[in-house]
């Protein structure tokens, strides 16, 4: 029998103490009432915890493919109406599956919306609540649950390939690498691929630094997934594989053979030109992957869930991300900052062609690919997101708590947010800002909580 990895916890692990930022008790306090009184016990967790086996389970475990892009907007494919970026596989992927027009991050930055999507917690509860720099204190937790964790114990082959960006001290003692949080087989850079995406110098391979290797960032994160998916992974086994791509985060190099496809467009703008390419640079490494499974024959039985880490940067190197018309952008608790492109295709159970407007969120991700391969996570583990799984047959996954979305340096106002209802309140403002639609009374509580909750000053 399998050891349990996942002995009983306590409620004391909501934000692990070494992490906290100064000033923080005051609203951490009011932070966790609003999470007591909207999220009761009895509802945290709903739906993640089947005591039978859902609708939507395969009799045979599927495989799955977890792909992040990073700093994706919204509206930079294709499929999500860009009139100039090419991304032929992604929208192919689309047409084959559920394209989510109403899917956000869990956060409007990298490492707590990836957090989030590894643990299905608000990345607040597990403890990372900003981008994790080189050596900092910051990362999630050792004891920390996730999706792989959980995968692994019921017998999947577990991999990562490209920006792993859960922890400071990448690749170093005292802070759990990507083997610790469950995958048998790594490789990948903390943050971003140095000194661009061009013939990077800081992978690492399960534990050993490559040194300089040459090519492109994108294309060698579809090399390691291809050469694990058909050679390096068990057979015999279901595997789980996560693909971080680093396209398009900064600093971009784009191959030029992509770049070359919209420079005659804009001679003027080679920023523009390098970010439209590098989008379809990433687009192109995926569709070698999906080409793989294709050749391997699992691509019936593998469900594949594409997404974005948050929306688009605006620097003065690259401002040529775009959010389909939302409002702000990366950073921001705006719509632009957090709603991302969301694709899910898996042809044993999603209809091709399938659309769908229900909020999705990151979080959702855990529950969901727990419930597909037949698996419960633990009965005391926390969890915020849900099984979105009624959605693969036409139906309505019945949310019962709120998305919730917090971040302390936000550029914009933090969001609460169920179906139709939207609540936005400031951090210090002796004004507090706060708007809300509601589509039922009970959510009137969540409107008059937050500004509550979220109005005082944190410490820089």
């Amino acid at each position: 029998m399998t050891k349990n990895l996942f002995p009983p916890r306590g409620d004391d692990f909501f934000w692990p103490r070494a992490t906290r930022p100064p000033g923080a008790r005051t609203w951490f306090a009011l932070l966790g009432l609003w999470v007591a009184l909207i999220l009761p016990r009895s509802l945290v967790g709903a739906g993640a915890n089947p005591s039978s086996r859902p609708p939507h389970a395969s009799s045979t475990r599927p495989n799955i493919l977890l792909v992040i892009a990073d700093d994706l907007g919204y509206g930079d494919l294709g499929c999500y109406g860009h009139p100039e970026i090419k991304t032929p596989h992604l929208d192919r992927f689309a047409r084959e599956g559920l394209r989510l027009t109403s899917y956000y991050s869990a956060a409007p930055v990298c490492s707590p919306a990836r957090a989030g999507l590894m643990t299905g917690r608000t990345p607040y509860r597990a403890g990372v609540y900003n981008q994790l720099s080189f050596m900092t204190s910051m990362h999630l937790q050792k004891d920390e649950v996730t999706v792989t964790k959980l995968l692994r114990q019921a017998g999947y082959a577990t991999a990562q390939v490209g920006k792993w960006h859960l922890n400071g001290r990448y690749n170093l003692p005292g802070q759990p690498q990507p083997n610790d949080q469950g995958f048998d087989h790594w490789f990948a850079v903390q943050n971003n691929a140095l000194p661009n995406h061009r013939n990077p110098y800081n992978f690492v391979r399960n534990g050993i630094p490559l040194g300089p290797l040459e090519g492109y960032s994108g294309p060698l994160v579809a090399n390691e997934a291809v050469d694990w998916l058909t050679t390096g992974r068990d057979k015999k086994k279901p595997f789980f594989l996560y693909v971080a791509f680093n396209e398009p985060h900064e600093p971009i190099a784009t191959d030029p053979k992509f770049a070359a496809q919209y420079q005659a467009k804009h001679p003027d703008d080679p920023s523009r030109a390098a970010y439209y390419g590098n989008v379809t640079q990433m687009d192109d490494s995926l569709g070698r992957i999906l080409q793989t499974l294709e050749a391997e024959g699992v691509a019936e039985n593998t469900l594949i869930w594409f997404t974005s880490d948050n929306g688009p940067a605006r620097t003065r190197w690259h401002a040529a991300g775009v959010t389909g018309g939302f409002r702000e952008y990366k950073g921001h608790l705006y719509e632009g900052g957090i709603r991302v492109p969301g694709i899910i295709r898996w042809p044993a159970r999603i209809k091709p062609g399938t659309t769908s407007g229900a909020p999705v969120c990151g979080i959702d991700a855990l529950p969901t690919l727990c419930a597909a391969a037949g698996i419960s996570p633990p009965a005391d583990l926390r969890l915020d997101g849900m099984d979105i799984g009624p959605l693969f047959s036409g139906g309505e996954p019945g949310r019962i708590q709120p998305l919730f979305w917090f971040f302390i340096y936000s550029r914009g106002l933090p969001r609460a947010a169920r179906g139709k209802m939207n609540a936005l309140a400031s951090h210090g403002s002796p004004d507090t800002h706060y708007a809300a639609t509601l589509a039922t009374s009970p959510l009137l509580t969540v409107a008059l909580l937050v500004p509550i909750c979220l109005k005082f000053p944190v410490a820089p």
